[in-house]
This record gives structure tokens, sequence and C-alpha cells, in this order.
């Protein structure tokens, strides 16, 4: 039948094969032996794969929803008659998923292979998953989850997306967003130093965040030091660190929009990303905190919500001062709008800015210059939310390592305007090295 002979439905079995035998195999590992081995193993998850997607490549459209009741009912009877004591039901409805998985490979290949080897992961992840819910998650680790969940969810959608002129066109949406980001680092913060440590837990927390949102990671660990002064150089230090996701965050969005404009932006990004690093930690290799380090308890909640609306308060604050001062005192022009929006958000800016210059419509030069501005802008807030959320103390140590940040960036960027020569050459040495002969040939 020229039904299974297409290319089409080759591809579809084949696919469909390979998944059924991928989660078969996972599953025939854990079948067991003997009187207690589970009924579904390698064969028979590779031929309910394949019989889903014969059913669905027959012209017979009934006959995918039987198959589907078959393998259901042959789950549900091997789950009756299962003689483990503690059987569970995940081979059973796995099965059920493969037959279905193999229905989604006729119809789109590469969406069912993607759902397949989830799948497979899914089941291979078995214990460490479960030691992630029973003993790494603690109970009150679950509700704020929950909690931030059910906000996401079902609170920031209703909340108006539409621009507000006095907030100099910001809508309350993404300020609500900040408030719940602010949130999910304090959860997520506090969870990281259980599991990896203080020290450990702090930075690496510190860094991660950062490619969410550094103002949000400068003021959630702010925060924290208030609580904590003992502990603020190490806070700060893992603050500082978010101002690396940010160099490193906006170096992979312009490669990915602009590639001439990420070459460009390389040696800054990079000189960024060594003075906040060089900054944040030095303090930490010259001395031990003068206190013992503790994580925090698991019966506490780490949310603290007042905390995050007075940091996003601030944040509306100072958006419409600016947008005042712009209403007052004339547009600028780009750099205006650049500085305005990276008030907010550094990403956003340097995303655009990518676009314009992948567009033609804005020099390399112009591009570098904005990005430094999008950054410095961006290092202003930061500094008043640091001092906000967590005190003197705390925002000289973050605002260091942030203007150390970006000096470097804008020395960088002046030494590679003043020497362009040397940055061709050195350009052009490169491609030589690369593909032999180029330079010659040219």
């Amino acid at each position: 039948m020229d039904i299974f002979t297409s290319s089409a439905s080759l591809v579809g079995l084949a696919v469909a094969l390979g998944i059924g035998l991928i989660v078969g195999i996972e599953r025939e590992r854990r079948k067991g032996d003997g009187d207690r081995r589970a009924a579904a193993g390698l064969r028979t998850f590779a031929i309910a794969a394949v019989a889903g997607a014969i059913a669905q490549r027959l012209p017979v459209p009934a006959l995918v929803p039987i198959g589907g009741a078959l393998v259901a009912t042959l789950a549900v009877v091997s789950h009756w008659k299962s003689r483990s004591p503690d059987p569970g039901m995940t081979t059973e409805i796995a099965l059920f998923a493969t037959y279905l998985i193999g229905v989604l490979c006729v119809i789109e290949p590469s969406l069912g292979a993607a759902c397949g080897t989830g799948l497979a992961l899914l089941l291979a992840a078995r214990n460490r998953l479960h030691r992630f819910a029973t003993e790494l998650l603690s109970e009150q680790e679950l509700n704020d989850g929950v909690l931030l969940g059910a906000l996401a969810l079902i609170a920031l959608p209703l909340i108006p997306a539409q621009p507000i002129e006095m907030l100099a066109g910001i809508s309350p949406r993404p300020l609500a967003a900040m408030v719940l980001l602010i949130m999910a680092m304090q959860a997520a913060g506090q969870a990281a130093v259980r599991w990896l440590g203080v020290r450990g837990g702090l930075l690496g927390a510190g860094f991660a965040s950062g490619f969410v949102s550094s103002t949000a990671t400068v003021a959630s660990f702010g925060s924290r030091a208030r609580r904590q002064p003992l502990h603020t150089s190490l806070l700060a230090s893992a603050a500082a660190l978010s101002a690396v996701a940010t160099w490193v965050l906006a170096l992979t969005m312009t490669a990915a929009l602009s590639p001439p404009a990420g070459i460009a932006l390389l040696p800054v990004a990079l000189a960024g990303a060594a003075g906040a690093t060089a900054v944040a930690l030095l303090p930490l290799l010259s001395h031990q905190p003068s206190a013992a380090l503790e994580a925090p308890p698991v019966t506490r909640s780490a949310l603290r919500p007042r905390e995050a609306l007075v940091v996003a308060l601030v944040l509306a604050s100072v958006a419409l001062l600016v947008g005042t001062a712009q209403r007052h005192f004339g547009n600028t022009g780009l750099q205006v709008g650049i500085a305005l929006a990276a008030l907010v958000d550094a990403h956003a800016p340097v995303a655009s800015l990518a676009s314009l210059h992948a567009a033609d419509t804005l020099s390399t030069a112009q591009f570098v210059r904005g990005v430094l501005v999008a950054v410095g802008a961006n290092t202003l807030t930061r500094c008043i939310v640091a001092w906000v959320a967590g005190g003197r103390a705390y925002a000289l140590r973050v605002a260091a390592a942030l203007v150390a940040s970006l000096a470097c960036a804008t020395v960088t960027a002046v030494w590679l305007r003043d020497h362009p020569l040397e940055l061709a050459a050195a350009s052009v040495l490169r491609v030589d090295a690369e593909f032999p002969g180029t330079v010659e040939s040219l």
C-alpha cells in the first residue's frame, strides 16, 4: 500500500519505533525478574508505539481511539494483576503515552520525537526526582513554590498590560512581574543555600539569577543583608556576580541577532564581566566571614512580598522622574530612549540595538555606545535598589563591583575606538589563520 511507502510514512514509523525502543529500554531495566516482574518491557513499548503510528496512518478514523482503549485496558489489567507490594502506575501510564506518541510521530515526527525523548528522560530521572521531592525540597519550599505558581498563573494575567503615561510609558504588568521575580529569587536563593552550602549557594544563585534580572537579584540579596548584617560582604558579592550574567546574556543575545555586532561587543563584554568578577570575589579571598554561616530554617517562608513591592515602587518612581525630565527638557534621541528603557532592565534595549544593527540602521560604534548607555543606566538603578533594599554598607560593595564592571567595559570600548587599525589587523590575522590563503586572494 502506498500509504506505507511514502517518505512521510516511513519517517513517522521509524521515529515511532525509535521512541518505543528508547522508552522500552528504560522500562526493561526496571522491569525486574521472577514472579514480581512488570508486564511491559522493551518489546511491549516498541510494539505500542508502532501500533499507534500504524493506527494513525491507516484510513480508518475509529482505529486510533480503539487502539488507545485497548492499550489502556491492557495497562489496567496489568496493574490489577501485579504482584508487587508497591506496583505504582508509571509503567502503565507510560505505555499508554507511548502509544499516543506513536500516533503523533505520523502527524508531526519532530514533535513526536521530542515528546518521546522527554518521556524517556522523565522515566530515567526517577531516583533523582524522588530524592528532590522527598529529601531536598522542604514542606515550606513546596508551599512557597505553589504560591508563586498561583501568583504567576492567576494574579499576573489579571493585571493590566497597557502603558501608563504617568509612569513614562511603563505598564503595570512588568512591575508586577518584577515583584513576582524578586519573590522567586528569594525562594530560589534560600533553596540554593540549603542545598549547596551558604557560600557556594549564594554565589551560584547570584550569578544564575542575573540571567533573569540583575536588578531583582540585587534587591533580593539586599533584603537579606538587612536581616543578616554580619553576612553583608558575602551577600553583596553574590549580588555583584549578577552583573557578570548581564554581560554574558547581552553578548549572547547580540550574537544571535547580529553576529558582527556580537564580535564588536565581545571584548567589551569580557572586560565588563572580568571587572565585576574581580571586585566581587577578591574581598571573599582576603578574609573569612566574621560569623558562622548557617543555612536558613526550612520551616520559615523565604518570600518577602513587602520588600519586593518597595523595590518595584522605587523602579516606578525612577522611571517617572526620568520621564518627567524628558518631557520638560526635550528628547535627546536614541540614547535617552535606551537609558529610559534600561532603568528597569538592560537586556531589552540591548536586543533592540542589536536588531537595529542587523537591519543596517545603526553603526557598530553607535551600537557599542548604546550598550554602554543601557548598562550604565541600569547600573544607576541597581545602585539605588541596593541602597533601598540592603542599606549603605551593602550598596557600597555592590556599587563598587557594578561601577568597576562599567568602567572596564567603557575603557575597553574607548581603546578599541582609538585603535581601529590594530583591531582590524587582528581580525584579518585571525581570519587568515582559520582560512589560509584568504589574505593573498584578497
